[in-house]
């Protein structure tokens, strides 16, 4: 029996559009005039062509807009369809990845987005202060896969080196070139000498200090464990130390990590670094080195960052995605997640 509906948008809460779309399982949406038209097949003029045999599905492109972070209803609806070209085709349905995660919305689209219109959509998305990422291809949960995160501010809600400085009494001066590096207004591999300098005589014991209270980003154990069960592999690479990542490493299991090196001798820090810095770089290189280790496909690469120093990783990776991140980094990448926690991931991954 076909099902359609043309209603006020200020008509349907959020729990209304949650209610439809379990009855229908997903429902073609179009702005009509100022009515939110909902309908359980596509609309004729979209697919002339489509025969009984094929079907509607079959034309649906590998576009998609996730949206999340708050409810949404139908005003919201309204709003999005009339951002998308009126030849587009737009079928929603319900994205609940994870049980810990509210119900989002996962809207597939017949045809893909100009960069100018991929743009208008984040702009209406902060308007709305909702979470929204378009993704032109899939990365599947249900095939092997990897996730690269950095550490300082992403994995871990901290920038461990601010921590030692503060305990170790060089905390602004360190702090300064921190941000300054994270902007991208520093070359990371100088400023992470500079600040590493600043440390020279202080006690290993402020490094004990921080770890034992290291705060874990909120949805970490929970994303990991998850993408682990699905037997995909989960690694860090930082611009951090090596103290911290192993730590995290042995704590959650992790395939593998890549830091940098503390020089330490009789207990103190002697201001080093041994060995090679693990700049933008190396980051990024640790993304391809680890798929080809584990035969992982490069569409199946994923990567999660936040400053500047990412944007190389970021790349790298078939989905990069910038997790509460600088404005400069925003920019770069079109996944971003500015609020909420990092189990959020799992939003932007296919289940099939």
């Amino acid at each position: 029996m076909s099902f359609s509906i043309s209603v006020s948008p200020s008509q349907l809460s959020a729990a209304d559009i949650s209610a439809l779309l379990t009855q229908q399982s997903a429902l073609w949406l179009q702005a009509d005039g100022r009515q939110l038209l909902l309908q359980d097949t596509a609309p004729a003029q979209l697919f002339a062509d489509t025969t009984p045999e094929c079907g509607t599905t079959s034309k649906l492109s590998s576009n998609t807009i996730r949206l999340f972070g708050k409810p949404i209803d139908g005003s919201l609806l309204y709003m999005l369809c009339q951002f998308l070209p009126t030849d587009t085709g737009v079928r929603a349905s319900l994205l609940q990845p994870h049980p810990q995660l509210p119900v989002a919305l996962l809207i597939e689209l017949s045809s893909g987005l100009s960069a100018e219109q991929q743009q208008q959509l984040y702009v209406f998305a902060s308007e709305q202060q909702i979470e929204l990422v378009y993704l032109q291809r899939p990365v599947r949960l249900s095939e092997p896969g990897l996730l690269v995160m950095d550490m300082d501010s992403t994995a871990i809600s901290i920038e461990c080196i601010d921590e030692i400085a503060a305990l170790a009494g060089v905390g602004k001066q360190v702090a300064d070139i921190t941000a300054r590096a994270m902007n991208g207004e520093l070359d990371f591999a100088a400023s992470l000498t500079e600040r590493v300098a600043a440390l020279q005589g202080a006690s290993q014991t402020v490094l004990q200090q921080v770890l034992a209270s290291l705060p874990l980003m909120p949805g970490l154990t929970e994303l990991v464990k998850h993408l682990q069960q699905q037997r995909w592999h989960v690694a860090i690479a930082s611009g951090g130390f090596t103290y911290f990542t192993e730590a995290l490493q042995q704590r959650l299991g992790l395939t593998a990590t890549y830091a940098n090196v503390l020089e330490i001798e009789n207990g103190v820090l002697t201001g080093k670094v041994v060995g090679a810095i693990v700049d933008a770089d190396a980051k990024a290189r640790a993304v391809a080195q680890l798929a080809e280790q584990y035969a992982i496909a490069a569409e199946q690469t994923v990567a999660i960052g936040d400053g500047a120093n990412d944007l190389p990783m970021l790349k790298t990776a078939a989905l990069g995605v910038a997790f509460h991140a600088k404005p400069k980094v925003q920019a770069a990448v079109s996944a971003r997640i500015n609020q909420g926690s990092l189990l959020q991931l799992l939003y932007l991954l296919d289940p099939a």
